[in-house]
């Protein structure tokens, strides 16, 4: 059985080596990590998923706070999410992302954007965001965005910035 939790500090060296087995050397010189430099992680919304039979990590996910469009709009980046090769095919991603979604709209937020591929997170609600622009170099069409809320996306447009 796999339990849900929130990340604590005691996790922190764990995650992060998820995240380097699961994503591409160099990972932190993506453009999604100079949102996340010197901003501290939604430390609510930064769930783990263990084995409770052995108290292992099988997967992880973390979100951080950014600016929406001219307004400035508060609003959640999702990621990095991860799971372990071991425990893929097991609906476990799903359980993590559909958990913090759920979690972050009964904290309140409205707006969840992501970097990552259409076809998976569009049975999520992403959707391209057409208004929005990415710090670069990123795929626009990589950039998708998901409201929490009716209309939390309508008028806003511009670039997405670290929070303040």
């Amino acid at each position: 059985m796999i339990r849900l939790s929130v990340e604590t500090e005691a996790d922190w060296h764990e995650v992060e080596s998820l995240f380097d087995l699961t994503f591409a050397p160099g990972r932190e010189a993506l453009s999604s990590y100079r949102l996340r430099d010197g901003v501290a992680p939604v430390a609510d919304l930064c769930l783990v998923a263990r084995d409770d039979t052995y108290n292992t990590l099988a997967g992880a996910i973390r979100h951080w706070p950014v600016t929406l469009g001219s307004a400035r709009a508060p609003g959640l980046l999702l990621g990095p999410i991860a799971v372990h090769p071991t425990h893929q095919g097991e609906g476990l991603g799903r359980r993590l992302i559909n958990g913090a979604l759920t979690r972050a709209a009964g904290l309140g937020y409205s707006r969840v954007i992501l970097i990552g591929d259409g076809p998976y997170y569009n049975r999520f609600g992403f959707m391209r965001c057409e208004d929005l622009a990415f710090p670069p170099p990123t795929n626009p069409d990589r950039l998708l965005c998901r409201a929490l809320t009716p209309g939390a996306f309508d008028g806003i447009t511009g670039p997405v910035r670290r929070a303040p």
